[in-house]
C-alpha cells in the first residue's frame, strides 16, 4: 500500500510543479499569418479537449460496456444499486482494460516518435487514428459500414484504408448498440424467468395485491451472487472484444 500513496503523492506533486510552469498562452488578433495560425491551433486545441468526452464514449469499447452495465442494474430490479458513479467507473476501466493495446501502439508509434521531435504533428495524428481505427474496423459490422458508405455516395471502397473515418464511427456506434442490446437481451431472459415464476405462484396463492418484484428481487440476487455474476459479466464483456 505504501508504494502505492509514494506514487500518488509524486505524481501529485510533479503535477503542481507542472501546472505552476504552465504560462496560459495569449491569442494574439493580429494580421500576422503566423498569429493567426498559432491562435487556430489554439482554438483547435480547446475544441478537442471538449470533444474527448464524447471521443471515449463513442470510439471505444465504453458504450457497449456502460449500456451492458445498464442493463444487468435494470434486469436484477435494484433500481440505483449500484450507483450511477459505480456503474461509469467500472465501465471506465473495464475500458482502459479492452483498449489499453490500442493504447499502447499509439503511445509507440505516434506520441513517443513527436514527443522527441521525429515526427511532425500530421504525420503523429495519423499514426494515432490507425490503431483505433483497427479497433472500430473489427467491432463493426459490413453491413452498417455499407449503409454509411451508400449514404455518404461514395463509391464502393476496396479495401479499408479507403473508407473515412467520419464514414467509420457512425457505422462502428450502431454496430455497438446492436452488439449491447442483443447481450442485455440475453441477460433479461433468466431474470424475467423469476420473475414469471414468483408472479405465477403470487397468483395461485391469491396474493395478487403483493408486487411480484419485492418477492422476486432477493432470489434475483441470491442467483446472481451464487453463479458469480459479475466475473462472468467482465469476463464476457473482454471477451466480446477479442
Amino acid at each position: 500500500m505504501r508504494p502505492v500513496l509514494w506514487a500518488i503523492a509524486l505524481f501529485l506533486v510533479g503535477a503542481g510543479a507542472a501546472h505552476a510552469q504552465i504560462q496560459v498562452p495569449q491569442i494574439p488578433l493580429t494580421d500576422r499569418p503566423q498569429d493567426v495560425a498559432a491562435s487556430l491551433q489554439i482554438l483547435a486545441l480547446m475544441t478537442v479537449l471538449t470533444l474527448a468526452p464524447a471521443i471515449l464514449m463513442l470510439m471505444t469499447s465504453f458504450t457497449r460496456i456502460v449500456i451492458v452495465l445498464a442493463f444487468v442494474r435494470q434486469a436484477m430490479g435494484t433500481q440505483s444499486m449500484p450507483p450511477n458513479q459505480v456503474v461509469i467507473g467500472l465501465a471506465l476501466f473495464l475500458t482502459f482494460f479492452v483498449m489499453s493495446p490500442v493504447i499502447g501502439e499509439i503511445n509507440q508509434t505516434a506520441l513517443q516518435p513527436y514527443s522527441q521531435g521525429a515526427i511532425t504533428q500530421q504525420v503523429a495524428l495519423d499514426r494515432a487514428q490507425e490503431p483505433l481505427r483497427q479497433f472500430m474496423f473489427k467491432q463493426t459490422r459490413q453491413k452498417d459500414l455499407a449503409l454509411f458508405v451508400s449514404m455518404a455516395k461514395m463509391e464502393r471502397p476496396r479495401r479499408p484504408a479507403d473508407i473515412p473515418t467520419h464514414v467509420l464511427i457512425p457505422a462502428f456506434i450502431i454496430s455497438e448498440l446492436k452488439t449491447a442490446f442483443q447481450i442485455g437481451f440475453v441477460i433479461y431472459l433468466p431474470f424475467l424467468v423469476i420473475d414469471m415464476v414468483v408472479a405465477s405462484i403470487l397468483m395461485s396463492m391469491g396474493m395478487m395485491m403483493l408486487p411480484p418484484v419485492m418477492i422476486s428481487l432477493p432470489f434475483k440476487l441470491i442467483l446472481f451472487v451464487l453463479v458469480d455474476g459479475w466475473h462472468l459479466l467482465s469476463r464476457a464483456l473482454v471477451s466480446s472484444f477479442q
